[in-house]
C-alpha cells in the first residue's frame, strides 16, 4: 500500500521522492508558482502542492481543475505557511481523470437537500467525508466492543417469514409475476412463490438471534434492517442498519447496564480517535457538540420508570403537541424534554405499558408493563430500544394468540421456550441514530451513504 495523504501530514521528517494521488479540491495560480489543495479521503485535511512554472509539462496545469483526479511526484518538505507542517515540491505531475465545468461541487458550500441528489459525490464534501471516516472507524469499534466482553457476531437473515415489530410495515420479497399473481380464494397464493409463503425484508435480527443466545450465550448481530413505514421524518428511513445484542441468564438491569455501557464506550472512541474529523462538527454544525458528548461520558445515565416520567411530563411547564398520558407511547418532543431539559443528561425509561410493546417483552408481575427499556439522548431522543425477552412458554404462547398473529410462523420462536428454556434479554441501537448523536447531523438521510426513504431509490 502506498502512503496516504495523513501519513505525509503527520511524518516526522521531511521525505524525498514520494508520490501521491488525490482529488483537487483548489488550484490558485500565480506568475511562477501554481498551489494545489489536494485530498485522498483518508483524513479531513488537504495537502498542498506546489507545482513550478518551470516544471517541464506544467502547460497542462490548466486542465487541472477542481475535481481532477491526479498523480503527483514530488518531495515532502516543511512549508513556510501557515497551519500546515508540510508540503509537497512536485517534480512531475499527471492529470489521471479531468472534470469539466460543470463539476456539481466547484463551490465551497452546498446545503444539505441538494448534496443528497448527488449522493455519489457527496463524499468529496470535508462534511461527509468526515461523516463516513467517523461511520468506517465506529463500524469496526462495535465489533472491537462485543468481541472484547466475548460476544459471538451472527450473520441474521435478511430475508425472513415472521414480522418481528408486528407493525406490519414490511418490504415483501417475492418472484411472483405482478401481472399475473396468482391468487386463492381472493388472497395471494404464496405457495406458488419462490420460499412456498410469503416473504419478507427483516425488520430486525433479534428473533434469529434468539435462538444462537441460547445455545452460545452473549451474541450480536449488526447489519441492515427495512422498514417501509411511509414516514419522511429527519429520523426515519426506509433501510437502516441495527446493532443488537442479546445476552443469556441475563435480565432487564444487566440489559440496562450493557446499553449504558455502550453508548459511553462509543461515544468516547469517537472523541478520542475521530477528533480531527469530530472538530469539524463542533465548529460548523453543532457548537454544542462536544459539551453533550463529555457529559454523556462523564455522568452515569438517569434510569426512570415510564409511570414516573409521565408524571414528571405532566407536571411540566412545557407545552408538549402530543399530551403524555399513561398507556401512550412517549414522543420526539418527550424524550428530548426528559433528556434536555429535566435531568439534562441521558435517561433510561423501563417498565413501559404492555399494550404499546412488542409481543415477545416478559410480562411484569403487575400484568400491566412489561420489562423494556428505551435509552434517551439529548439531541436525539430514543437510540436504544430493548427488554427482557419473554421466556415462559404460555406466557408467550397466551401473548402471540392476543396480538393476533399466525402461531405457526412462530413455531421455532416458541420452541426454544420448550426445550431449555432461560432468562435472556437484549435490544436494538440504531447506528444512523448513533452518529446523529456523535456529529450533531439533524437528518438521518445525512448519516447514511445511499438513503433510501419513500419515493427515493436512486444510486
Amino acid at each position: 500500500m502506498k502512503p496516504l495523504i495523513k501519513d505525509f501530514l503527520h511524518s516526522d521528517s521531511a521525505i524525498d521522492s514520494i508520490s501521491v494521488q488525490g482529488w483537487v479540491r483548489t488550484r490558485r495560480d500565480s506568475k511562477e508558482f501554481s498551489f494545489i489543495e489536494l485530498n485522498d479521503g483518508s483524513c479531513l485535511a488537504n495537502i498542498q502542492i506546489i507545482v513550478d512554472a518551470s516544471l517541464d509539462g506544467y502547460e497542462q496545469i490548466k486542465n487541472i481543475t477542481t475535481g481532477s483526479a491526479v498523480s503527483i511526484n514530488g518531495n515532502l518538505v516543511e512549508s513556510p505557511g501557515k497551519g500546515q507542517r508540510w508540503e509537497i515540491q512536485a517534480t512531475s505531475i499527471e492529470l489521471i481523470g479531468g472534470a469539466p465545468d460543470d463539476f456539481p461541487l466547484q463551490k465551497k458550500r452546498h446545503s444539505d437537500e441538494y448534496l443528497r441528489t448527488i449522493a455519489h459525490l457527496r463524499p468529496r464534501t470535508n462534511k461527509y467525508g468526515a461523516i463516513f471516516r467517523i461511520r468506517s472507524k465506529l463500524s469496526h469499534e462495535v465489533h472491537q466492543f462485543f468481541q472484547q466482553r466475548g460476544f459471538n457476531w451472527i450473520h441474521t437473515p435478511i430475508i425472513t417469514g415472521a414480522d418481528c415489530e408486528g407493525a406490519g410495515e414490511l418490504f415483501r420479497v417475492t418472484t411472483l409475476d405482478p401481472a399475473k399473481v396468482p391468487l386463492e380464494n381472493g388472497k395471494v397464493d404464496y405457495q406458488q412463490d419462490f420460499f412456498g409463503k410469503e416473504a419478507m425484508l427483516t425488520v430486525s435480527g433479534q428473533l434469529s438471534v434468539e435462538s444462537f443466545c441460547q445455545s452460545l450465550g452473549n451474541v450480536y448481530t449488526f447489519g441492515p434492517t427495512f422498514r417501509a413505514e411511509n414516514s419522511n421524518t429527519s429520523r426515519h428511513a426506509s433501510e437502516f442498519w441495527m446493532i443488537e445484542p442479546e445476552m443469556a441468564f441475563a435480565d432487564l438491569e444487566d440489559n440496562m447496564n450493557l446499553g449504558e455501557e455502550m453508548i459511553r464506550e462509543l461515544v468516547k472512541f469517537t472523541i478520542d480517535e475521530c477528533a480531527d474529523d469530530l472538530s469539524l462538527f463542533a465548529k460548523f454544525v453543532d457548537k454544542t457538540l462536544m459539551q453533550t458528548l463529555e457529559n454523556i461520558v462523564n455522568n452515569e445515565f438517569v434510569r426512570l420508570p415510564y409511570t414516573e416520567a409521565i408524571d414528571i411530563l405532566q407536571s411540566a411547564k412545557s407545552s408538549f403537541e402530543f399530551e403524555p398520558k399513561w398507556g401512550n407511547d412517549l414522543q420526539t418532543e418527550h424524550e428530548r424534554y426528559l433528556t434536555e431539559k429535566h435531568f439534562k443528561r441521558p435517561v433510561i425509561v423501563f417498565d413501559y405499558p404492555k399494550d404499546i410493546k412488542a409481543f415477545y417483552m416478559r410480562l411484569n408481575d403487575d400484568n400491566k408493563t412489561v420489562a423494556a427499556m428505551d435509552v434517551l439522548v439529548p439531541s436525539v431522543g430514543e437510540i436504544i430500544g430493548g427488554s427482557q425477552r419473554e421466556e415462559r412458554f404460555d406466557f408467550l404462547q397466551k401473548r402471540i394468540k392476543q396480538m393476533n398473529f399466525n402461531e405457526e410462523d412462530y413455531w421455532w420462536y416458541l420452541e426454544l421456550r420448550k426445550y431449555g428454556t432461560a432468562p435472556h434479554a437484549g435490544f436494538g441501537l440504531g447506528f444512523e441514530r448513533l452518529l446523529m448523536l456523535l456529529t450533531g447531523v439533524s437528518n438521518i438521510r445525512d448519516v447514511i451513504p445511499f438513503p433510501r426513504t419513500p419515493k427515493h431509490l436512486e444510486f
